[in-house]
């Protein structure tokens, strides 16, 4: 029988979405091992409605106020708790109960909610990127004033976290933050015109979100994590190249100073990653095949180009000038995704829309939330405008 003490009360925040019902997958696996005490989604009451069901969370919180009060008469009955909107959850975030929050509310707008789950002193599994990429030194100051671990969960960023080890940044000469290229990797430049929505969602390793896996067709979801891993572990943008590895099985790499390089290899699962982020700094075990290096005929390594993926460019513009950038990089490239999911505008519009915003904003060089805030506002206005 398992020790009271190793059970993990763990609250998931955006429970409806691909990371969040992915995780309570791990949980399904391993009930002896973690609680699920609160869950939140945005809108989605029938498949919240399901994992309360299961789960038997005490707390829920809907943001969405209308949705929220359906949930309520459905709740009548039950002992669940409901909280509503982002108060709710800066509420509902500081159960003492709760020891360890998964954070997958996905997009900027998970910033205000990020701040308040840390500012709660708990442990956060972190499966955004946006929030970090928008306000990194805010976030990781804060988390060192509250004495709390930010353990990631996107694959790349938890490889070079297994690969660092203890090690200190300082002795890294390198980290190769690997891609898989996406839906169009071998599909020509001349080609992005008339690219359709169906093509760019369908990726060749990766099951995940419309976001997210138009960013990867542009490369920008590499751009936005190589800003990630700049603030996560303290690296120069210099210092991290992106090396397209279309096999996807080693999620980022680690060179330390003496030619050593570490790497961490797994099927491509994201349960794996989240498994060890609630886990952590036990491993436990998994139902998930391992590979079989016996039917490995070659890992494949290119070099990714610029020109044909320019998001990725502005990416590492973004990445050196930092300031206000990488906000304004961030917001208006969510702008442009929304609009090329509406069939407002075509694909090869993203990046050029995303350059404009890019260098027409003033950047502030050290930033407080306020001024994050503001240049967000800012650049999906701007973007909104020159889609119009």
């Amino acid at each position: 029988m398992v020790d009271k003490k190793l059970i993990r009360k763990i609250a998931i925040l955006g429970s409806s979405g691909s990371i969040g019902q992915s995780t309570l997958s791990v949980v399904r696996q391993l009930p002896d091992r973690f609680n699920v005490q609160a869950l939140s989604v945005n809108s989605d009451i029938s498949v919240l409605k399901r994992q309360v069901e299961e789960f038997h969370p005490r707390m829920v919180c809907i943001k969405d106020k209308k949705s929220a009060q359906k949930f309520k008469s459905f709740t009548a009955a039950s002992k669940v708790k409901v909280y509503c909107a982002e108060e709710g959850l800066s509420e509902m975030v500081k159960d003492k109960n709760i020891e360890k929050i998964m954070f997958a509310i996905p997009g900027a707008s998970a910033l205000m909610p990020l701040i308040s789950a840390i500012s709660s002193g708990k442990d956060i599994a972190l499966a955004n990127k946006e929030a970090i990429v928008m306000a990194g030194p805010l976030i990781m100051r804060l988390a060192k004033k509250n004495k709390i671990k930010i353990l990631p969960v996107d694959s790349e960023q938890s490889a070079i976290w297994q690969s660092l080890g203890y090690e200190s940044s300082g002795d890294v000469r390198q980290v190769y933050l690997t891609a898989s290229g996406g839906p169009l990797r071998i599909l020509p430049r001349d080609k992005f015109k008339n690219v359709t929505i169906e093509r760019v969602l369908r990726h060749p390793r990766w099951k995940m979100g419309k976001k997210i896996t138009v960013d990867s067709a542009t490369l920008m979801n590499k751009g936005l994590e190589l800003i990630e891993a700049m603030f996560l572990f303290g690296l120069r943008a210099e210092t991290i190249k992106i090396l397209i590895h279309p096999e996807a099985l080693i999620h980022s790499m680690v060179e330390f100073n003496d030619g050593v390089i570490m790497a961490q290899l797994s099927v491509t699962d994201m349960r794996i990653p989240i498994q060890y982020a609630l886990s952590y700094p036990e491993r436990l075990p998994s139902e998930l095949c391992g590979i079989d290096f016996y039917k490995l005929n070659n890992l494949h390594f290119e070099r990714p180009d610029l020109k044909k993926f320019s998001s990725l460019a502005l990416a590492y513009q973004a990445a050196r000038e930092l300031g206000t950038m990488p906000a304004v990089l961030n917001a208006a490239n969510e702008e442009c995704v929304a609009n090329f999911l509406n069939k407002k505008i075509g694909f090869i519009k993203i990046p050029e829309i995303v350059e404009k915003v890019m260098r027409r904003h003033r950047k502030k060089a050290d930033p407080c939330l306020e001024d994050i805030l503001s240049a967000d506002n800012w650049a999906r206005e701007e973007a909104r405008r020159l889609v119009h």
